[in-house]
């Protein structure tokens, strides 16, 4: 991370032993922040992961030169996020990332994989069925014709993060559950020389059902972001229609929006 006056320090004793962080005190941005986002860096890139212990408030603060207080304010936002849990007897612990994903046409594995994320795929479904009348209108085929219908659950680091629901063409590449275990599904089209070109693709958010937050690790009723798209090669032809649920509290997306002249 660059500095802009500050001085970077390595923190010894702790889980963050290797990590260096640059405090820039002539920032306007407050130092509580700048130690935050770092710290908040280091976790999505799995520097620290889950169940690294970050040591005592009191040893951070005179390590890095800063108030108890700004240290605690600190580390207190990544509580509110959901990074860090603090642990009566163990002490201030890592507990996920939140997973950002970027909205264009990836995939969740390689999104996860380029983050460091570690991801791991269960095949729960990878069959043949009869297309229903809104999977053959996504897919553009009759109702009833035979497609394919895949259903993964997707983790990070051991622990869940989506549960995706897949059709496909029959006939357009054989899906072998071992390597949908060992890969992704845009990779496997990509290695069949299908190239991905466009998508329609709508975000929602509800409420998980108790079959969800079962799959997901989650409460009944906790908060699930949705997805729902359908992926276009570069003839036009539809080549899969995706119906996904994310973890709200373990999963994003990214916008960027750009003003028009």
């Amino acid at each position: 991370m660059p500095s802009t006056g500050g001085r970077a320090r390595a923190l010894p004793g702790s889980a963050v032993d290797a990590l260096r962080f640059v405090l820039d005190r002539g920032s306007p941005v407050p130092l509580y922040y700048q130690l935050a986002q770092q710290l908040e860096a280091a976790i999505e890139h799995g520097a620290l992961a889950p169940g690294d212990l970050l040591g005592n408030e009191i040893d951070l603060s005179t390590r890095l030169g800063l108030s108890r207080p700004t240290v605690r304010q600190a580390i207190q936002s990544l509580v509110d996020k959901g990074l860090l849990v603090r642990r009566r007897g163990v002490g201030t612990q890592v507990v996920h990332s939140q997973v950002r994903r970027p909205l264009e046409l990836s995939s969740l594995y390689d999104d996860l994989e380029a983050a460091g994320q570690g991801p791991s795929t269960r095949v729960l479904r990878n069959e043949r069925v009869p297309a229903s009348a809104d999977v053959a209108a996504a897919l553009t085929v009759p109702e009833g014709a035979e497609v394919v219908v895949l259903e993964r659950l997707r983790s990070t680091h051991g622990r869940p993060v989506a549960f995706l629901r897949n059709h496909l063409p029959a006939g357009l590449l054989e899906l072998e559950t071992g390597r949908l275990e060992s890969t992704g599904l845009y990779r496997m089209l990509r290695a069949a020389g299908i190239t991905l070109h466009s998508a329609r693709q709508t975000i929602g958010a509800r409420s998980a059902t108790g079959e969800e937050a079962a799959r997901l690790d989650e409460a009944e009723g906790a908060a699930l972001l949705t997805m729902r798209r359908t992926a276009y090669d570069d003839t036009g032809r539809v080549v899969e229609y995706g119906t996904h649920v994310y973890r709200a509290s373990r999963y994003a997306f990214e916008f960027q929006l750009l003003v028009r002249p």
